[in-house]
């Protein structure tokens, strides 16, 4: 059986080392994602080899990410479902994208099912559109950014380690006005943004945060997540502020996300208004996931 064991800050180096060997776009293989959320997934990880291996869930909610790093690939599938058999759990492969599929097919043709996971699929935007908002699609987020300048004396700045006691005031009012208390899903982002947030300089991330007279109105966090691929972890701001949301979005994009050619926004986790919310920037595709079964 791998022994798997809880993520430490203290593995981030060598678990970033073998996420850049397989350059994968996916929220999945980003070590902010998998520290900041594996007491919510009750995620786990180990190294083999050049391998990163990452389990999560128990029982029958038992889930194995798609490897990350470099090596024979077939050795280490077949590793994992060794794992599954000796803790007596089906195996499930999740994380895996269709050029993860066809890789899968070849090394083990014949033992697998792939079933997409739409909730989980990202949503990839070109950097070039989210800055400049071209084309007729795009003309209300315009509107919206324009009228929030014309009725507001606002600025922006870089989210830097000094100011995170303001975002942390900003958080519990934001909380507050959507009763996260009340809903399970926003109660857990609010751990994980806690988690984030507690060691935003250690995990090495950028951040924007925007004003009105001073106000915080608007905050967002992200980082590099491969060689062309910047990704947004989170984007918080108060909707009654018209024009906030497209506000922060584009001048982040704008000033933090120089040299890379996408901006990946994560996925919708399933919730309609956050699926309408991310699709109406007109994604150029998405980062498709699927899960891996066993015949």
């Amino acid at each position: 059986m791998i022994e798997f064991k809880q993520i430490e800050l203290s593995d981030k180096a060598w678990i970033d080392e073998l996420l850049k060997f397989s350059d994968y776009r996916g929220a999945e293989y980003c070590f902010t994602n998998l520290f900041i959320w594996d007491s919510i997934y009750k995620s786990r990880i180990a190294r083999y080899k050049d391998f990163l291996f990452l389990i999560s869930g128990e029982g029958d909610n038992t889930r194995y990410l798609y490897p990350a790093g470099k090596g024979d690939k077939r050795e280490a599938i077949e590793w994992l479902i060794r794992d599954s058999e000796e803790r007596k759990v089906k195996f499930v492969m999740i994380g895996v994208t269709p050029a993860a599929i066809n890789e899968i097919s070849e090394l083990l043709p014949g033992k697998f099912e792939f079933v997409p996971v739409r909730d989980s699929f990202d949503y990839i935007y070109e950097r070039e559109k989210l800055v400049t908002l071209s084309g007729k699609k795009l003309q209300p987020k315009r509107n919206h950014i324009n009228k929030f300048k014309e009725l507001n004396d606002w600025t922006y700045e870089e989210l830097t380690e000094d100011k995170i006691p303001e975002i942390i005031a900003f958080n519990a009012e934001w909380c507050k006005d959507l009763d996260c208390n009340k809903n399970n899903s926003l109660g857990w982002e609010a751990c994980a943004v806690a988690k984030c947030l507690a060691h935003y300089r250690y995990l090495n991330l950028k951040g924007g945060i925007l004003r009105v007279k001073g106000r915080i109105v608007a905050y967002t966090v992200g980082e590099r997540i491969n060689s062309d691929t910047f990704i947004v972890h989170i984007e918080k701001a108060f909707a009654d502020v018209r024009g906030s949301y497209p506000m922060i979005n584009r001048e982040f994009a704008e000033r933090e996300t120089e040299g890379c050619t996408y901006i990946n926004r994560e996925d919708d986790t399933g919730n309609e208004g956050l699926r309408t919310a991310k699709e109406s920037y007109y994604p150029v595709f998405m980062q498709e996931k699927y899960a891996t079964r066993l015949f």
